[in-house]
């Protein structure tokens, strides 16, 4: 059973999502046990403070190392040997998440997610006490709540026994370098757009170079980044995000 801790000064944001979809149904086949933790309950004065005004001036507040190490060291243990889980901080400045990282979290044991808020956490949490920091993309968030809602929702989806088909994630975007193609339904027909004839044949070979040739199609009209030179999808998803890497840095360098 994967365990995952979250530290975060607004806990009720939580509440709903963890009660619905695939996430609840991770915690109640015991796939996944997660419990929400208020910052707060680690300040020491009695405003329970967990902020201060920046060293140097500027904008906004920091978030201050007493509360958070405390917070991270009773969940995780301390850096080094007697540490206990993988602390991560939900970071617009941390890696990029993708779906092989997603992958490798699904492999641990415990997580503990440690959500910033204001202008950041002061830089002695992250030495002390982070593991690592994760970004969910390149764009701004009031804090780490929602960013570390996906980390969850991506991860337990992942954990056996929590989806209802085990294939569902053979064939979605990402997971073999490629975005996943379209997908119709019922009816076969609607206000004059038909079904692909293929998918309505019962032949399964056919069905699957269908499927392989729109994801080859739309990976290339919407994610190049994410294909070889030669056009075929990376040998892993580590050496698409590399690249995908790359190639922001390179237009970085050109603006």
């Amino acid at each position: 059973m994967l365990r995952i801790d979250v530290v975060t000064i607004f806990p009720g944001l939580f509440e709903p999502f963890l009660g619905e979809s695939m996430v609840g149904i991770a915690c109640e086949r015991g796939k996944a046990r997660i419990e929400v933790h208020d910052l707060r309950d680690w300040a020491t004065d009695r405003h329970r403070t967990v902020d201060d005004a920046p060293y140097g001036g500027g904008p906004g507040m920091v978030m201050r190392p007493e509360p958070l190490v405390a917070a991270i060291e009773a969940l995780a243990g301390e850096q080094g040997g007697e540490r206990k889980a993988r602390v991560i901080l939900l970071s617009p400045r941390g890696r990029r998440l993708d779906q092989a990282r997603v992958e490798d979290l699904a492999r641990e044991e415990h997580l503990v997610l440690v959500c910033g808020r204001y202008e950041g956490v002061d830089q002695r949490v992250i030495d002390l006490a982070v593991d690592e920091e994760i970004s969910i993309g390149d764009y701004v968030l009031c804090g780490g709540e929602v960013a570390a809602m996906a980390v969850v929702e991506a991860v337990t989806r992942l954990l056996p026994g929590v989806l209802g088909n085990p294939e569902s994630t053979e064939r979605e975007s990402f997971r073999r370098g490629l975005l996943e193609g379209p997908q119709y339904t019922r009816p076969a027909e609607f206000r004059g757009r038909a079904v692909p004839e293929v998918l309505r044949s019962g032949d399964h070979g056919k069905v699957a170079g269908w499927h392989e040739r729109q994801a080859r199609a739309v990976t290339r009209e919407r994610r190049p980044d994410l294909l070889a030179g030669d056009g075929e999808p990376a040998t892993d998803e580590r050496e698409a995000s590399e690249r995908a890497e790359g190639e922001r840095k390179k237009e970085g360098e050109r603006t």
